[in-house]
């Protein structure tokens, strides 16, 4: 494994990849991303930079030029009458090298 898959002392694990890159973000805005070489994925509140680029770099052989990351925080919505608050949320929006793109359609 090359070095890009070490972030300090500490091994990106296969598991820990799968587990960084949760699922595409499909809405309109991230699809326009797309012709400007962007990706957005959804990400654990934990993740960093490093791991999150080390992750997409192994698991879908590209070469990622950046990491931008955003905390959205919860809505406080009506369910039932009653005032609840969906859980916050973290997205990782790569930026891809020219020539490299990801396919979000199809699975990993």
């Amino acid at each position: 494994m090359s070095w890009k898959h070490y972030i300090g002392e500490k091994r990106v694990t296969k598991e820990r990849q799968y587990e960084l890159i949760r699922t595409p973000v499909i809405t309109e805005k991230a699809t326009l991303g797309g012709e400007h070489g962007q990706v957005t994925f959804k990400v654990p509140m934990s993740a960093t930079k490093p791991e999150i680029k080390a992750a997409v770099e192994a698991l879908f052989n590209v070469k990622v030029k950046a990491v931008n990351t955003l905390r959205q925080k919860g809505k406080i919505k009506l369910f039932r009458g009653r005032a609840g608050r969906r859980n916050d949320t973290k997205k990782a929006i790569i930026c891809l090298e020219e020539g490299h793109s990801i396919d979000v359609t199809t699975g990993v």
